[in-house]
């Protein structure tokens, strides 16, 4: 089998001749820029280009070499920036970043992003290592009212200013990578409604609305959905002919439950993914793959019947989300992406036999009778060692039927 049809044949929740295997098809399957500096030192691997292309989670593009060794299957579709600067990481380790993407270094050591009226909105901590978005723009609005006047923010929501690339750039890039590589194909789609609604109204407000201003939530869900669907057409229409896979995202969970009760969720969240999901569905032939983290297992039921296909990062280490059960449950319904190692516990202290042996029970538990995509716990992060990381894709191959 080539790489996508061995993508394609666990989808379908058959067995492929092995275990199909991803990093980087999206920005949560991937790997962070200083681990995977680690990770080209360690293999020996001497030039290319760290990309960060998603600045916020420092994660980077996985360079072909990288997807040889390790035998991966997938590869992103995604906007990009046209141009790009040398930069360093927090570890001063070199990688390019988004020309447009421009840290100022504050007083206290900390990096901010500016906007074009010089409001901070997104951070980085001295010695941090991530980006969080801040001074969410809808924050004080008080009104449905003033919520329809700000619409700007939802329509150009998740539509970050250092991308350069349009449609034509997509499609071109969609187009080359079918027709030139066997490679599954994956459209970073990736709308949030739940979790864009905390960004743009600050986590606590829009979690303070979902109770008490529901009509604030109800338009900004709403605007962001039709925002969406208008996406999406022109989203389908370009790469929509070329893509197996298109990914959304919206983060339900938390470590120790639903950041939500199934009851609100149901009542005012899952109306408007429900929209968007069927909407995707119903006007494509794609398999729709659904990132959320955390403790979901409440929700996996609303997933399937809103059409979803694929579930990721199936954190296991989450209270209710023991692999046996969702094998047993929505095996048959639903493909996991994801839930192959742990990366909270076990990826960055574990030794190199104790990650194999963690791999080995995750595997033995999801890849029977497909529906398997082979994905850490979300993205390998700054603190993993590279011999762990290349003991987890050892253990793989050691262990694919």
């Amino acid at each position: 089998m080539n790489h996508r049809e061995r993508v394609l044949t666990s989808l379908q929740h058959k067995e492929p001749d092995r275990i199909p295997i991803d990093l980087g098809g999206m920005d949560s399957t991937g790997i962070v820029g200083i681990a995977y500096n680690k990770l080209k030192k360690y293999l020996g691997i001497e030039g290319g280009k760290t990309q960060v292309f998603d600045p916020y989670q420092q994660v980077v593009k996985i360079e072909e070499e990288i997807l040889k060794r390790i035998g991966a299957d997938v590869l992103p579709v995604l906007f990009e920036p046209k141009k790009w600067k040398s930069s360093k990481l927090s570890d001063d380790s070199p990688c390019e970043i988004p020309k447009k993407w421009s840290p100022v270094t504050q007083e206290d050591g900390s990096q901010v992003v500016l906007d074009k009226k010089g409001i901070a909105r997104a951070k980085m901590p001295k010695d941090g290592h991530y980006f969080d978005p801040i001074n969410p723009p809808l924050q004080e609005a008080n009104s449905v009212k003033e919520i329809e006047n700000n619409l700007k923010y939802i329509k150009s929501f998740d539509w970050p200013s250092y991308w350069d690339e349009d449609y034509s750039d997509l499609e071109r890039k969609a187009k080359y990578l079918y027709e030139n590589t066997d490679y599954a194909l994956m459209g970073n789609f990736a709308p949030h409604i739940f979790a864009a609604g905390q960004i743009l109204r600050g986590f606590e407000q829009f979690m303070v609305d979902l109770i008490s201003n529901q009509k604030i939530a109800q338009c900004i869900m709403e605007n962001l959905v039709s925002t969406f669907i208008e996406r999406f057409d022109r989203y389908n229409a370009a790469i929509g002919k070329y893509i197996q896979i298109i990914n959304v995202n919206d983060d339900l969970g938390m470590q120790d439950g639903p950041q939500v009760s199934p009851g609100l969720y149901r009542k005012m969240v899952k109306p408007y993914q429900k929209r968007l999901y069927q909407y995707i569905k119903k006007n494509s032939n794609l398999y729709l793959f659904l990132h959320t983290d955390g403790s979901v297992y409440e929700f996996i039921p609303d997933f399937i019947e809103m059409g979803v296909d694929i579930l990721n990062p199936v954190q296991f280490t989450a209270r209710n989300m023991e692999l046996e059960k969702l094998k047993k449950e929505f095996g048959r319904d639903i493909s996991f992406w994801g839930g192959g190692c742990d990366t909270q516990n076990i990826l960055p202290s574990a030794t190199v036999q104790e990650v194999k042996e963690d791999v080995k029970r995750c595997i033995s538990i999801l890849a029977p009778g497909g529906g398997f995509v082979f994905n850490q716990i979300h993205n390998i992060l700054a603190d993993v060692p590279a011999e762990n990381i290349m003991a987890m894709y050892e253990a793989v191959k050691e262990h694919s039927y």
